[in-house]
Formats: C-alpha cells, structure tokens, sequence
C-alpha cells in the first residue's frame, strides 16, 4: 500500500506535534517533514517531495498566502490543504486564489482531517462545509466591482492589499506600523470609496484588480 507522504507546516509547537501524533497513527500516511514557518516548508518540499503539505496560513516570516504559489512553483502537482483557525471569507478566497486544493479549520475533527488528506491526495477539493457556504455565496451574490472617482491614498492601497492578503485589522497595524483604531479608519474609507460591503467584497475587488502582488521598496 503506497502511503500518502505529507508534510507539516505549523508555527506552533504543541498544534504541530499534536497533528504529527494523530498522522502517526495512520498506516496509510507519513510525515516525510515539519517546518515552522513558510519560508522553511519551501525547503522542506524541495527536500521531501510530499503528496498533501498541511500549511497554516499565520505563520511569521512568510505567512500562508505567501506560501502556496512558491510550493507550487517548486512542486506543481502538491496538494496543498489550508488548516487553520481562520474561516474569514477573505482568507478562503485568497487561499484557493493562490492554488490551495482544501480548507479545513482546526477544531474539525480528526475523521475530518483524515477524510480531507485523503480527497486532497486524489486532487479533489475538499473544503469545511461552513467554508464551502461561503463560497456559494459570494459566487452567487459577487460583489459589483467598480472603479472609484475617489482615489485611494497610498496607504489606503497597502491596507487594501493586504486585507486581500487575508490579514485582520491587527496584523495590518502590526505591518504597517500603525494603531489597529487608524486601519479601521483606513477600512471604512476604502469600503466608502469603492462602493463595497464588507471585507470579503474589498478582498475580492483587490484580486479582480490584481492588486494583490506585494508593494514595490
């Protein structure tokens, strides 16, 4: 019986070994590698070649998001199953945006996890039922993308960016080197301006616009 090879990718050392304990009951997979953060899971598949990576999406150094299109570039055919604790629609979006085949949350159960390596492995996409609403939903109610007579001021343009990256108020502050209260400011004005709902519409106008790519130094 060929086993399915995986490769962990977690930044928290209790989660990480937790994941690796419930795998290494498992006759049919095994963990071929562990890294902490995304700059190492790209090592980390150059060196193990695994089937299903099991990625996190906060991570320091380089997050998730980052990380899908950088295995891919390296491994095409990996399959990449998103687990985290984030079920914003934003973060879903950007995930599958970038090539990620399932979505799975953290407090899903272990027959869950299981069912979800196993769909991925065979290149089916596996998503959590509450996630796969979310993407029913916004596929039949898309935001209307338009463009606004009120341009976005450059710092406007990197929140957006980022929002559409998958970050909270928070860890935009944290990365632009603001208050979090001056990026929920930045927010509302840009939902003003382009006419949109909600975080997940903004994060779906930035994708639709390609304003996703990281701001040029």
């Amino acid at each position: 019986m060929k086993q399915i090879r995986i490769l962990v990718v977690e930044d928290q050392a209790v989660v990480r070994d937790g994941i690796v304990a419930i795998l290494a009951l498992q006759p049919d997979v095994v963990v071929v590698g562990q890294a902490e953060d995304g700059v190492q899971a790209v090592e980390m598949v150059k060196e193990t070649e695994p089937d299903v990576i099991l990625l996190d999406l906060v991570m320091p150094r380089q997050d998730g998001i980052a990380t899908i299109p950088k295995i891919l570039e390296i491994q095409p055919d990996a399959r990449i199953l998103v687990l985290t604790s984030f079920a914003d629609s934003e973060r879903v979006f950007m995930a599958i945006k970038a090539g990620a085949t399932g979505y799975l949350l953290k407090d899903d159960t272990r027959a869950q996890l299981m069912q979800a390596i196993y769909d991925v492995s065979k290149g089916q996409a596996s998503l959590h039922p509450s996630i796969a609403m979310k993407v029913i939903h916004e596929i039949n109610h898309p935001a209307e993308l338009m463009y606004t007579a009120d341009p976005l001021t450059p710092r406007e343009l990197e929140t957006l960016r980022l929002i559409a990256r998958g970050l909270s108020n928070s860890e935009i502050a944290a990365e632009l080197y603001v208050h979090e209260r001056t990026i929920a400011k930045y927010v509302s004005r840009i939902l003003e301006k382009l006419h949109l709902a909600n975080r997940t519409q903004a994060a779906l106008y930035a994708l639709d616009k390609g304003l996703t790519a990281p701001k040029k130094k």
